[in-house]
């Protein structure tokens, strides 16, 4: 038996390869979904402290009104806002449209529009 080469991977790595804007948009699809789930512990964590009343929601409030909070609330009304466009345009693959490479770098940038715009939207009517 002979030992094989270790001077060369054995697979292809990410180093030998551009990002494309499908590799890009799964990353982040799956990124923006763990951020949900951090946000969902956080939003029961906010109604625990609610239910608790006194130093439990004060904290919690100065938390989220902090910049820090801000910043997160925001990132995660991005990450709500993509979910759901880049799920629709899921729905519309499980369907068998829009495969085309075209079509599908439209669509991707559409729904990172479309989670952009959202997301204002959201702020906007939240701050005003």
């Amino acid at each position: 038996m002979t030992a094989r080469s270790t001077t060369r991977p054995l697979s292809p790595h990410l180093q030998h390869y551009r990002p494309e804007i499908t590799s890009i948009l799964s990353v982040l699809h799956r990124a923006t979904g763990i951020v949900l789930g951090l946000g969902a512990v956080g939003l029961a964590w906010w109604i625990t402290a609610l239910a608790l009343g006194g130093s439990a929601q004060s904290v919690t409030h100065w938390l989220l009104t902090s910049w820090l909070g801000y910043l997160a609330l925001f990132g995660w009304t991005f990450a709500l806002g993509f979910h759901l466009c880049n799920g629709v345009r899921h729905l519309f693959w499980d369907a068998g449209m829009g495969f085309e490479m075209d079509s599908v770098r439209r669509s991707g940038k559409a729904a990172v529009g479309g989670a952009l715009l959202l997301t204002v939207i959201v702020w906007i009517v939240v701050i005003v």
